[in-house]
């Protein structure tokens, strides 16, 4: 049998290529899938190694599974004095000691400025996870060591000088100032001879003057989101990351570099040097650390990523098997009678059966090989690229057993799953009855099966929508509801009743697909005899019908679903955080200079701006709570209803009068303030004298205008300069326009821009917040409609390859209407109308269900946060079906020249 199936399959052979590039194309997603894979562990295991630098052994916390909750804190907030490091460095086995402690830190020369992780300086440069290549590693206070692309940035070079700062040592600065003002002015209260502490000024001085004294490299990808790593000493680096002295550092990690690795004297060293060791602490050595560092991400990052690429590759194998089981049946049929002819000299039942599982099998082997190369092939070309480096990936392609395997087994497999079907009507008759056109359509017992056990999952699914979408509802109209505490069973039980509802339509395709194929072909074959005969056509077969439309539809469905998800997820969040700020845009700064503030304000997209100065404040509440608040001087609240989403009608601002919100922008409480009388904001100056001022309150519900302050407050702007207070910073608010063309991630990125060259301005906001929304969304969306296209691309294969099963099944009603005086452009025409009723018909059903299940998902996730926008997404929806529509008379293209190519004579004497 098999040099007969082989015989088969080398004269159906065009038949039998449609299938073969559905088989192709799902397992060159599923290779190119653990390749990606095998790319992210070795980079990870990459990046792992290159922490050690040249350091043997690593001091890190005990695996989380041993710890409870008491000992995780105990672990995770230790600092470097718990270490012994002076002692750990004397231990006898022990050449060099390095503390994995790092600040984000921005130097600046001159009007430049870059940020960068900096980490602390070890014993001897080859322990640093950088490289340096000039220079060397600070051996003093007051040097640093630059990454290559932050001293080109900033044009330094060793030898130079640059200013250090970050926002933790601001803070601290900050807060020494207004305690060391306030002690201050206390004492002199009780006498007026002492004088204000000697490092007030000190504390409020802005940023250190430091030597450049290296300049390193990242050769192994230690930090790839920063380009590679600045090097300070103990002290500086502390007084980056807002703390008193290095040994108050937080740190989790130590390396350290062992004089004698063998095996004994290591672990005598090892043995020494654990006795030093906080508690839930351990030692590990390089190799030990990368292997658990990888199934650690294993458990909870690679796997994860790899099973989730892969259920779109099954999910593409899925609608593979559709046309595959498409393309059997038809073969089946066209080769009746040589299967009668092979049943009447002798050939069994099992003989035939097995011979077309057989070729199901070699075609599964040549496509899924096919399949393995093409996904090789593929991430070598995106490795060559450059986009695997640029984000931080291996860029070779890591062959392993998975990649061949996997790929090939499963496609063989589907294969021949989906060729059980026709290998069964092969088989199902007598030699006589095969003689006759094999019917292919479902007996009544199987179609009576199929209704019932769909008419079930529809009514379970439904009941699972309705119950999930009603308990929301109670929850958020405040009424005691199932979700409240099991929110994530009653999530599940929605997402479970979609898969059923999806489920049972996707069953009883072949009932409701083909009617509705036949309403709108009714429809169309109004239009001329081409339509008129896509109509007639298209009603042959329903059940190749169905399951074509089935194919498309499950691609359409899953892309709808996320699109209007997506979008529902971005105008409800919109519309949730803008009702938490009253202003959409504030920039805060020191050193804000006129020009960028033009420049900001004529971006486009703003529509309206005010600049005013600041000062930060301390006061009390009514109930004697501190409340830290930022004083904003405005000219009146005219000017800022301009900038400001909030009712200020009636709202007056004399010179003594200060406005407050009605709720706290950290905790949301309500404030209150002492009535019929003025409340003290004691100001602090940057010389660290403070400075009291005592105003009447005056309150507005509007939300909060920063997060970084309990409170903004508006005063007359009078009342700064020669009013008494001396301002601290200067603040922007911005009014922007979302419903203009310019995306909010434009708007703030040009924003941004204005203040590119001051690091110690913050643009923040809701505008901030959508955009960041948006984006995060935006790219799963992305990443996701792009992974499903696969399975929509085989299902259009499948779309090419139902037209032309039906064309070599037709050749003879093709002929006879050839004879009768179609034309060939009208047999061209009634096959690309068939091929856009198949697309579209199951494309407009895939939109509704994708909309329908995107509304539900969207009501159940977005309603915690706010009213739930529910839109139809024109853009998305509506580009789906263009390109099902195009791709559609694309694939009519192949089978309508095969229909012309014969003589009218010619086939109606081979059919």
């Amino acid at each position: 049998m098999l040099s007969l199936t082989i015989n088969l399959m080398r004269k159906s052979a065009r038949m039998l290529i449609p299938a073969g590039i559905a088989i192709l194309i799902g397992t060159a997603f599923i290779a190119s899938t653990f390749l990606f894979s095998n790319a992210m562990t070795a980079s990870l295991t990459r990046q792992t190694t290159a922490q050690f630098g040249d350091a043997d052994y690593m001091i890190a916390p005990k695996s989380l599974d041993e710890l409870d909750g008491k000992a995780l804190e105990y672990a995770y907030t230790r600092s470097v004095d718990d270490f012994h490091i002076d002692r750990v460095r004397a231990t006898e086995g022990v050449d060099g000691v390095r503390v994995d402690a790092s600040a984000t830190v921005t130097v600046t020369n001159g009007d430049r400025n870059v940020n960068v992780q900096a980490i602390a300086a070890s014993d001897g440069a080859k322990m640093l996870p950088v490289k340096v290549t000039h220079g060397d590693q600070p051996a003093d206070n007051h040097e640093i060591a630059l990454p290559q692309s932050a001293a080109s940035q900033l044009g330094v070079k060793v030898g130079d000088t640059v200013t250090i700062d970050s926002q933790a040592a601001r803070a601290m600065r900050q807060a020494a100032a207004l305690s060391a003002g306030t002690r201050a002015d206390s004492a002199a209260t009780a006498d007026a001879s002492t004088p204000t502490p000697p490092d007030a000024s000190r504390s409020a001085s802005a940023g250190d003057v430091v030597r450049v004294v290296g300049i390193t490299t990242d050769p192994d990808g230690a930090y790839p989101l920063y380009g590679g790593a600045a090097v300070l000493s103990d002290a500086d680096l502390a007084a980056m990351a807002g703390v008193d002295d290095f040994g108050s550092m937080s740190v989790l990690n130590i390396y350290l570099d062992v004089a004698d690795t063998s095996s004994d004297a290591a672990k005598a060293t090892i043995a020494r040097v654990e006795k030093l060791l906080p508690r839930h602490y351990m030692i590990q050595s390089r190799a030990d650390a990368a292997d658990s560092s990888v199934r650690s991400m294993s458990d909870g990052g690679t796997d994860i990523t790899t099973t989730f690429l892969l259920s779109f590759g099954v999910l593409a194998m899925l609608v593979a098997a559709l046309v595959i089981a498409n393309t059997f049946q038809v073969l089946v049929a066209q080769r009746r009678r040589t299967l009668a002819l092979l049943r009447t000299i002798g050939a069994r039942k099992g003989q035939l059966y097995a011979s077309v599982l057989l070729e199901a099998g070699i075609l599964g082997l040549i496509a899924s090989a096919l399949g393995v190369l093409l996904g090789i092939g593929l991430m070598a070309g995106v490795g060559a690229s450059g986009l695997m480096s640029k984000a931080g990936l291996e860029k070779g392609v890591i062959l392993s057993w998975q990649v061949f395997v996997v790929p090939i087994l499963f496609g063989v497999i589907m294969t021949i799953i989906a060729s059980l079907g026709s290998a069964r009507s092969a088989t199902a008759v007598t030699p006589l009855e095969a003689l006759r056109p094999i019917e292919l359509t479902a007996t009544r017992r199987a179609g009576i099966l199929r209704a019932v056990l769909s008419t079930l999952m529809l009514i379970a699914g439904l009941a699972g929508c309705w119950f999930g979408a009603w308990q929301m509802h109670k929850l958020n109209a405040g009424h005691d509801s199932l979700a409240k505490d099991n929110y994530g069973p009653v999530l599940l039980i929605a997402i479970a009743g979609c898969a059923f509802v999806f489920l049972a339509l996707v069953l009883s395709a072949t009932f409701w697909l083909p009617v509705l194929m036949r309403g709108a072909g009714a429809l169309v074959s109004l239009t001329g005899p081409s339509a008129k005969v896509a109509h007639a056509n298209i009603q042959k077969n329903p059940r190749r019908v169905a399951a074509t439309g089935v194919a498309l539809l499950i691609g359409v469905t899953l892309v709808s679903t996320i699109a209007t998800g997506a979008a529902s997820g971005k105008q409800t969040m919109a519309e949730a955080i803008s009702t938490r700020y009253s202003v959409d845009m504030i920039a805060t700064g020191s050193d804000m200079s006129d020009a960028q503030i033009r420049k900001a304000s004529t971006v486009k997209g703003v529509t309206a701006s005010l600049t005013a100065p600041t000062a930060a404040a301390s006061a009390k509440t009514a109930d004697g709570k501190d409340l830290t608040v930022l004083l904003v001087g405005v000219k009146d609240t005219a000017s800022l209803t301009k900038v400001m989403h909030a009712d200020l009608k009636g709202v007056e601002l004399g010179t003594d009068d200060v406005l407050l919100p009605a709720y706290s922008a950290t905790d949301g409480r309500k404030l209150t303030f002492p009535a019929n009388r003025g409340t003290t904001f004691t100001i602090a100056s940057a010389d660290g004298s403070t400075t009291p001022i005592t105003l009447t309150p005056k309150q507005a519900d509007y939300r909060r205008v920063s997060s970084d302050y309990g409170a903004v407050a508006f005063i007359d702007a009078d009342r700064f300069g020669n009013g008494g207070i001396q301002a601290s910073g200067r603040m922007l608010m911005l009014a922007v326009d979302d419903r203009n063309d310019t995306p909010l991630i434009t708007v703030l990125t040009d924003v941004q821009a204005a203040f590119s060259a001051n690091p110690g301005i913050t643009v923040t906001g809701p505008v901030a917040e959508r955009a960041m929304w948006e984006t995060i969304i935006d790219v799963l969306m992305s990443m996701l409609v792009g992974l499903i296209a696969v399975a929509v691309l085989i299902a259009l294969v499948g779309v090419a390859n139902t037209l032309s099963l039906s064309v070599i099944e037709r050749t003879r009603e093709s002929a006879t209407l050839r004879a009768i005086g179609m034309t060939r452009g009208q047999l061209k025409r009634s096959l690309a109308v068939e091929s856009l009723l198949l697309s579209l018909v199951s494309g407009i059903v895939g939109v509704i269900l994708g909309t329908g299940f995107g509304w539900l998902g969207s009501y159940m996730v977005f309603s915690l946060y706010g009213k739930v926008a529910l839109p139809f997404e024109w853009t998305m929806n509506g580009t789906v079906l263009a390109v099902a529509a195009l791709a559609a008379l694309l694939a009519s293209i192949a089978p309508a020249r095969r229909a012309v190519r014969t003589p009218p004579v010619e086939a109606l004497a081979e059919a």
